[in-house]
């Protein structure tokens, strides 16, 4: 069984499946998922679509439902006979069916690792009991983890295969299928994969990114995640002043000037484009609340997390205004030394993350654990 709640993890699951397909055609592999790890070959229990909730608030909401999926899944898991379960991310949810698997005598891999380096040690104590293996894609993960004595394996981050895999469209044909101004170059907003995200943090950045494409002469465009109705932006704001594209992230990414990015993975790849951005993050304001004294770091974007440094401007909760985003697009826009090194600076991602088969390699670590006599 594999469980992904998200569609992050939908993607890395999806190309972790792939993989072990690879290595034996026969695995029947059932779970949480999206379409693309559905695609790729896992049967699907329950639907990302379904499980889209975030933060402390959203989830009390849906104990109920969450409640129910977790009973189904280990009912499944025991008249299946199920050994082996690969988690993916989504540690609200994973480390709670966690604790609930590891009674029924269930091997636990964890991939994509819950971000215990934020959080706090709490939570590694909690792993090291209820994870067989973990499988992270920070480098500095690993150390982590080995100190507190748990079975870790560093991978590398799938994303950089990702990126490197994907068919670009040329700029050309982006612009012409979605019927662009060839006279400017884009502004980019990415506010969630998640309904509610779009509904907090789109309505600030497009009123930002409305003053910006004005000064400096850019055009809007709002990616959508596939998961989600576009419908969603034009609620909230009129389709005049932007575009509204679905799918095609990876190419909006390559030829954007600036991008407006939520916190959060999509940092990660923006990084990896090495487009400079605003980091952004609204949120419901008793999770911000809970979370402000959670979280131990003092950088929420991922992309500052892995290049070490500030490298980009990150706007939370309260600071996270209309006004703040447009002087901060503004001072990056205005200053093109600034500019470059932003650049620059973020081309250090893709060394500090990339290994050769970061899939193939989970992959093999996986299906190692479900020969184990």
């Amino acid at each position: 069984m594999i469980i992904a709640g998200e569609v992050s993890g939908d993607l890395h699951g999806a190309a972790l499946i792939t993989e072990l397909k690879k290595l034996d055609t026969d695995l029947k592999i059932y779970g949480i998922g999206g379409d693309k790890m559905q695609a790729a070959g896992m049967n699907i229990i329950y639907h990302i679509n379904r499980m889209a909730f975030l933060g402390f608030v959203e989830v009390i909401r849906h104990l109920p439902f969450i409640k129910k999926v977790q009973r189904q899944l280990l009912k499944f898991v025991k008249e299946n006979n199920i050994k082996n379960v690969v988690l993916i991310d989504y540690p609200g949810f994973n480390l709670s069916i966690a604790k609930k698997l590891k009674r029924l005598g269930v091997k636990i891999i964890y991939y994509i690792s819950p971000q215990v380096w934020a959080w706090g040690t709490g939570r590694i104590k909690k792993i090291k009991n209820l994870v067989n293996k973990m499988l992270v894609v920070f480098p500095f993960e690993e150390e982590l983890y080995k100190k507190a004595g748990i079975d870790v394996e560093f991978v590398g981050h799938p994303l950089p295969e990702r990126i490197d895999g994907y068919d670009f469209l040329t700029q050309d044909e982006l612009f012409k299928k979605f019927s662009l101004d060839k006279s400017k170059e884009l502004l980019l907003i990415l506010p969630g994969s998640r309904n509610h995200e779009v509904e907090k943090i789109f309505p600030v950045c497009i009123k930002a990114a409305e003053k910006i494409a004005g000064e400096f002469n850019l055009q809007i465009v709002a990616a959508c995640s596939s998961n989600i109705d576009e419908n969603v932006f034009r609620k909230i704001a009129d389709e005049t002043s932007y575009k509204v594209v679905k799918d095609h992230t990876y190419d909006l990414m390559k030829y954007a000037k600036i991008g407006i990015v939520k916190s959060g993975t999509s940092t990660l790849e923006a990084g990896l484009f090495t487009l400079p951005m605003v980091i952004v993050y609204r949120t419901n304001y008793l999770t911000y609340l809970i979370g402000k004294n959670l979280v131990k770091l003092n950088k929420i974007g991922l992309a500052n997390i892995v290049a070490g440094e500030k490298v980009v401007p990150e706007l939370i909760q309260n600071d996270a205004s209309s006004d703040s985003i447009y002087k901060e697009c503004r001072k990056i826009l205005s200053d093109s030394e600034l500019y470059n090194s932003i650049k620059e600076k973020l081309g250090c991602i893709r060394e500090k993350l990339e290994t050769d088969g970061a899939s193939r390699k989970a992959a093999q670590a996986v299906y190692a654990i479900v020969n184990e006599t």
